[in-house]
């Protein structure tokens, strides 16, 4: 046969005329695919044309490949018994390469569309690792099922006892991915919310993971947290049930003041802060209490308030001080420190 190809090299010429003219077309179709994709979305403004373009742009390729082998083989006068493995390898071929574009495609969906539905939280690396996993367990049962003929559920029964010891040995990680998945949908702990352990540490969820939930602390730096610790920890969200977080600050005046006067002056000024002042809030409304009341040295009053988030706190508080402190000292209202008066008494001898 290869004499025969040597002798009269114009039988290769229609494979190979096949193969290059199949990848030729592939890259035509891919082109014109990826260009109705991009017009539609820019005018529906869907992201939909990067999901494909991304999911798609190698497999697609891949898959003209596998069609130009399979023509050219199909249409060669190579002998029949080389080419008993070819029909399986690229039909191997193309099952896994349509996983593979399907398993990136969902995982790409998730992390593009879950955030958009009413209710959804922020999609975790988690949530994105489990839909892909999904898909590649189809395409790998399909695989074996169609290419191999053999029943999953027969291969996962005599794998049963070997799982079982795996499960064992690998007991920390199924905790630690079972922690996680709990975490990610109960919704108690979502990417971007503020949480405090009762053990201290602090800071912003980044993202939740199979093994850890990461954190971003309060000074930018990386707080690893095992998924089945914080499953298990005790700790306060302050983005839960609102993002609204209530705040207090306490100013003293002197004894000579009016209670109600202040009252009147602290809250105004609070009022008027809640329209200038970016993070503090005029719902729920400011209240002033008369709390601790008369002191040692003062009449001591607590400002209530509410800010729109944790991260907002510092420079409201600040801001409040400040203008609050200039509005007393223009209505002439003393703001005394602390005194202390030692009483000396010089006993006599009688």
């Amino acid at each position: 046969m290869t004499k025969e190809l040597w002798q009269d090299p114009f039988q290769l010429m229609v494979p190979l005329a096949l193969l290059i003219g199949t990848l030729l077309a592939g890259l035509i179709v891919r082109r014109v695919l990826f260009g109705v994709l991009g017009r539609w979305a820019a005018h529906s403004r869907s992201q939909l044309d990067v999901l494909i373009t991304e999911s798609l742009k190698g497999p697609i390729i891949l898959w003209a490949l596998i069609l130009g082998v399979h023509l050219a083989t199909q249409n060669s006068r190579i002998p029949k018994p080389y080419l008993h493995y070819v029909p399986t390898t690229l039909q191997v071929l193309w099952i896994l390469s349509l996983t593979i574009a399907m398993s990136h495609l969902a995982g790409s969906a998730v992390r593009f569309y879950g955030n958009r539905f009413a209710g959804v939280q922020d999609v975790t690396s988690l949530t994105q690792k489990l839909a892909q996993v999904f898909v590649v367990s189809l395409g790998l049962a399909w695989l074996l099922r169609v290419v191999f003929d053999l029943n999953p559920s027969t291969i996962l029964t005599t794998l049963g006892v070997g799982g079982l010891a795996v499960a064992l040995a690998l007991q920390d990680t199924l905790s630690n991915l079972f922690a996680g998945f709990y975490v990610s949908v109960s919704g108690l702990v979502r990417i971007g919310d503020y949480i405090k352990l009762s053990t201290g540490e602090e800071g912003y969820i980044t993202d939740i993971t199979w093994r850890c939930t990461m954190m971003r602390g309060t000074t930018n730096n990386l707080v690893v947290i095992p998924n089945n610790k914080l499953g298990q920890a005790i700790y306060t969200n302050y983005n839960l049930p609102d993002t609204r977080l209530g705040m207090s600050l306490s100013f003293a005046v002197g004894y000579e003041s009016d209670i109600d006067r202040v009252e009147a002056i602290l809250l105004e000024e609070v009022n008027s802060a809640a329209g200038h002042v970016d993070g503090l809030v005029a719902d729920p409304a400011p209240n002033i209490r008369f709390i601790p009341g008369p002191g040692d040295w003062s009449l001591q009053f607590q400002v209530n308030f509410s800010v729109a988030q944790f991260a907002d706190q510092s420079l409201v508080q600040s801001e409040l001080r400040k203008r609050i402190f200039k509005r007393l000292k223009r209505e002439g209202i003393s703001m005394p420190f602390p005194t202390r008066t030692i009483v000396l008494e010089e006993k006599t001898q009688a």
